[in-house]
């Protein structure tokens, strides 16, 4: 892709409907507006992820709020045919959703949660890894899908974002086949490349107010990055979440091959980057203990302040909003997160590596922490490989055992372990 992206960072240190409702208005306006993107006639379909059922402050599935605050504008856009739904990796979304918030905005703004009832196969000839799919009915009746998606870590692609939010396209059982026909984190990410340009989602929301670092993306640590990062170029949302971690783009492999696919711009060059904040945040800096540049910084964000394109909202009169253009660099130095727990080892490849990996040795491997498991056999019902690479060998008295030799490192246990017990080394 030649043409810049533009990837609208939206600034916002919690969840509160009104803010988030207030700059996801103003973030969609940035996009060219909410009549640009879909049509009135079109059936909307509104994909957040709902990998399992978990408390929404473990930063496990999309906040409700974010979910809400859109579904609401629809309504007040006057978009009328809109579903929701997921396949989740366990349960259903009308069970991920009960009891979290999610549930009471869908029927505050009537939009159904549906539970994906048929998978229908479909052949996709121009695709570079996968040449078909076994999609929802319900997904292909649908004439336009918004990704709503969360900040994680993730044990194969390091991170998952809008890129890989797209996996929940995929019907069911068939979510674990394709773990077994695309075992690598290469042929993974080139099959939601696939994915992605055959669903074509017209619209990328991250929700990473509060995002999950280390042991993601379903056993991780809550941490706060501040951010709801929005565009129609999911491998430059991606991109740019990587930045913000401190992890270089390319080390994802979405975003090396969602780039090379055409799918997005990987490249900070051909990245255009609009935050809108709050004015009342603009003069909020960290205190890094020097005096002078935390000057600097109060000079700098006044200049923002004057430079930027200010409006109220014109439901929300008393919620002032700015927008600006602002360099990779200054974004990074603002809300990027050094400490962010994620996976930065460098990938080598030589004939070394090769022979490692052909000997499946020296691998990353999933492990279970004993006194944390509850034998409930969550992890074994998960496994995709036949014969179970990890199963009760020594009897439900005890915890299920690997067998490394069949394990294809997919994570899978690892994602849907309900107790935090399963580990990556």
């Amino acid at each position: 892709m030649n043409e810049k992206s533009k990837v609208i960072v939206l600034s916002c240190d919690s969840y509160e409907e009104e803010r988030i409702y207030t700059l996801l208005k103003r973030g969609l306006k940035e996009l060219g507006g909410v009549g640009a993107l879909i049509n009135k006639e079109e059936k909307i379909l509104l994909k957040p992820n709902l990998l399992k059922k978990a408390e929404v402050e473990k930063a496990v599935i999309t906040h409700p709020v974010v979910v809400g605050a859109f579904a609401r504008i629809l309504r007040e856009e006057g978009y009328e045919n809109i579903v929701l739904a997921d396949s989740c990796g366990h349960g259903t979304t009308k069970q991920v959703i009960q009891g979290t918030g999610m549930d009471t905005y869908l029927e505050k703004y009537q939009i159904p949660a549906i539970d994906y009832t048929k998978g229908v196969h479909v052949e996709n000839p121009d695709g570079v890894q996968a040449k078909e799919f076994i999609l929802p009915k319900e997904l292909l009746e649908a004439d336009c899908v918004i990704s709503l998606s969360k900040m994680k870590t993730h044990a194969l692609e390091r991170i998952t974002g809008a890129v890989k939010n797209s996996y929940g396209f995929i019907y069911g059982k068939n979510k674990a086949i394709g773990h077994t026909k695309y075992p690598s984190a290469d042929s993974f990410a080139r099959m939601l490349i696939d994915l992605n340009q055959y669903v074509k989602p017209r619209l990328y929301i991250l929700d990473g107010i509060t995002a999950m670092e280390g042991n993601g993306p379903g056993s991780g640590d809550p941490t706060v990055m501040n951010v709801i990062l929005m565009s129609t170029d999911p491998v430059a949302l991606d991109s740019v979440f990587a930045r913000l971690v401190y992890l270089k783009p390319e080390m994802v492999p979405t975003n090396y091959h969602g780039e090379k696919m055409g799918l997005g711009n990987c490249k900070e060059s051909n990245i255009e980057v609009v935050v809108v904040k709050e004015n009342s945040q603009i003069s909020v800096e960290r205190d890094d203990g020097n005096e002078e540049q935390k000057n600097n910084k109060i000079t700098v964000a006044k200049k923002q302040c004057e430079n930027a394109d200010i409006s109220a909202d014109e439901n929300q009169s008393d919620i002032n909003i700015s927008c600006n253009i602002i360099p990779m660099e200054a974004l990074i130095e603002q809300y990027g997160n050094p400490h962010f727990n994620v996976d930065r080892t460098k990938v080598r490849s030589n004939i070394w590596t090769k022979l490692a990996k052909a000997l499946n040795i020296f691998q990353k491997k999933p492990y279970i922490e004993p006194d944390k498991c509850i034998h409930c056999g969550i992890c074994v019902n998960s496994c995709p490989v036949p014969g179970k690479a990890v199963d009760f060998r020594n009897g439900k008295n005890h915890p299920p055992v690997y067998d490394y030799k069949k394990c294809i490192r997919c994570f899978c246990c690892q994602e849907m372990c309900p107790k935090k017990a399963i580990k990556v080394k």
